[in-house]
């Protein structure tokens, strides 16, 4: 994986970082695991425009994911990786030896034909999902359940993972990407490795208009707002001396907005990072 610039010959394309797509080996999807995806355009079920900025983009059809990876025991064999419009990672079409086909989120190292399983027992090798009991301690996990048989919930975008740190009776510790440190069941699910596409980050658009591809509209900054539609508004040419707010005033910039007494705190050895 790796990224490319592009020769200057536009202003568009001048600033461009874009990925090379090197390791994708399909163009199609695989038509048995894809459905149609509505847009909202921000708007609620009344049609009232409930979320600003959204709207427009390029038609998307959605990949059906398999985030349990509950097909225990059963190896299965990569067939291709593929792009998915809906997340920053790659994607895997996964061959189970009793014919099924799935999607899996592809980690940094999947090959095409590379075998893969699930379950107890499994060697704790790239695109094995084990149970987090199993898993060795120091090694790099990603799309971890926080519940028994949930669905993976955390590191499941481009380049992110976790790392298994402790064994604790029923639990495990794990450092988040975050870097919040907290217990998870050790009867949870993980996959071993990182996620794919790690040189997301590194990429750049070049142009507004690639912004509306994705469905982004232009956001307007507070501060050019007036008074009555924003705390953050008002004034004679550019004031900037009101403390950074949101729309309906919440403070933001570092303010705290978790709630105290949220029940899965008990499980938070350390806090994410300032």
């Amino acid at each position: 994986m790796a990224v490319r610039k592009l020769r200057p010959t536009t202003p568009g394309q001048r600033h461009k970082i874009i990925n090379t797509f090197e390791e994708v080996s399909a163009s199609k999807p695989e038509k048995s695991l894809v459905s149609g995806k509505s847009k909202s355009g921000g708007r609620n079920n009344t049609g009232k425009m409930t979320m600003r900025y959204i709207g427009g983009g390029h038609k998307r059809k959605y990949r059906d994911i398999d985030f349990k990876r509950e097909k225990d025991g059963v190896p299965g064999v990569v067939k291709s990786i593929e792009y998915d419009p809906n997340r920053t990672a790659r994607i895997a079409l996964v061959y189970y030896k009793d014919g099924e086909k799935r999607y899996i989120l592809a980690p940094n190292g999947l090959q095409v034909g590379q075998e893969i399983v699930s379950g107890e027992g499994a060697a704790p090798e790239v695109g094995n999902a084990l149970f987090l009991g199993e898993v060795p301690l120091g090694t790099v996990i990603h799309n971890i359940e926080l519940r028994p048989k949930q669905g993976a919930k955390m590191a499941r975008s481009a380049g992110s993972y976790a790392q298994l740190t402790a064994k604790d009776g029923a639990y495990v510790v794990i450092k988040l990407p975050s870097g919040e440190t907290r217990l998870v069941l050790a009867t949870c699910k993980a996959t071993i490795g990182t996620v794919s596409n790690s040189e997301h980050m590194l990429e750049r658009s070049g142009k507004a208009g690639r912004s509306r591809w994705l469905g982004r509209r232009p956001r307007v900054r507070g501060v050019v707002m007036n008074p009555v539609d924003h705390p953050m508004g008002g004034g004679e040419g550019r004031n900037a001396g009101q403390h950074p707010r949101s729309r309906k005033g919440m403070p933001a910039k570092g303010y705290k907005t978790r709630a105290k007494k949220k029940s899965s705190s008990k499980y938070i050895i350390e806090g994410r990072k300032k």
